[in-house]
C-alpha cells in the first residue's frame, strides 16, 4: 500500500522543507500548512494519517489547532515546539498529542517518532483482502466486488482501484496514491479515466465515490444515497 499521509504544520519553511523531504525519503506522503487555520483546512479534507504540529503558528496557534483536532477525532499528533518548560510539553499531551519534539531536532530522530506513533496507533494492522464498507464489498483474492450484496462487473484494474478507496474510506486519496496503488507510470488523467468507468459499474452504489477537486477522490463510509 502506498505510503501514510504526514500533514506537516509549520509556519518556518526552511523547517517544514527538511521535514518533508526527510519523510518522503522514508516512504511517507506529505502536506503542509503554513499557519493554524490551513492546517484546520487541510485535516478537514485529507484526513491525514498522522500530523506534525508546531506550536507557535500564525492566525491560530498549536495549542488550539490541537484541542480542535481532538473533538471527536483521534488523528495522531506529535507537537513541534521550541518551548523546552516542562509545562508546554506537559500542556499539549494533556490535550491529547500523542508524542512531542523539541526544537532544535534531528530530522532522523522526528522520523523515528513517526514511525513509532504510527505503529502504535495502527497496530501494525495492514487492510485484510477482504473490505466492506456500507453496502460495498471486496474480495481481492477472488477479484470480485459487490453492491448491496449484488455482483458488480469490474475489470481488474477497478476491482484494485476499489480496494484503495475502500482501504482508506473517509479520506481523501490522492491520483499519484492510486496510480502508485495500482502499480502504473501512467499521468494523473489515467486515474481519472479509471475512475470514471468505476463509476459507470457501481450503480446504486456510485453516489459514495466523491470527487476531491484538485486532489484526487474519497470513498464515503456512510450508505449510498437514494
Amino acid at each position: 500500500m502506498p505510503g501514510e499521509l504526514v500533514l506537516v504544520v509549520e509556519d518556518e519553511p526552511q523547517i517544514a522543507d527538511t521535514l518533508e523531504r526527510y519523510l518522503r525519503a522514508y516512504g511517507f506522503r506529505t502536506e503542509r500548512a503554513g499557519d493554524g487555520e490551513r492546517a484546520l483546512e487541510l485535516w478537514r479534507v485529507l484526513r491525514p494519517d498522522l500530523v506534525l504540529l508546531d506550536l507557535m503558528l500564525p492566525k491560530l496557534d498549536g495549542l488550539e489547532v490541537l484541542k480542535r483536532l481532538r473533538q471527536g477525532d483521534r488523528t495522531p499528533v506529535i507537537v513541534l515546539t521550541a518551548r523546552a518548560e516542562e509545562a508546554d510539553r506537559l500542556l499539549g499531551l494533556e490535550l491529547g498529542a500523542d508524542d512531542y519534539v523539541v526544537k532544535p531536532f534531528s530530522p532522523r530522530e522526528v522520523v523515528a517518532r513517526v514511525r513509532a506513533v504510527l505503529r502504535r496507533a495502527q497496530g501494525l494492522v495492514r487492510p485484510p483482502s477482504h473490505l466492506r464498507v456500507g453496502p460495498l464489498e471486496v474480495d481481492m483474492e477472488a477479484f470480485r466486488a459487490r453492491c448491496r450484496d449484488q455482483e458488480l462487473s469490474l475489470t481488474p484494474t477497478q476491482v484494485r482501484l476499489l480496494y484503495l478507496l475502500m482501504a482508506r474510506a473517509g479520506k481523501a486519496v490522492s491520483r499519484q496514491e492510486l496510480l502508485d496503488g495500482l502499480g502504473t507510470e501512467a499521468d494523473e488523467r489515467t486515474v481519472d479515466a479509471h475512475v470514471k468507468n468505476l463509476r459507470a459499474r457501481l450503480g446504486p452504489c456510485t453516489p459514495l465515490l466523491e470527487t476531491v477537486r484538485g486532489y484526487g477522490y474519497r470513498l464515503r463510509e456512510g450508505q449510498e444515497e437514494g
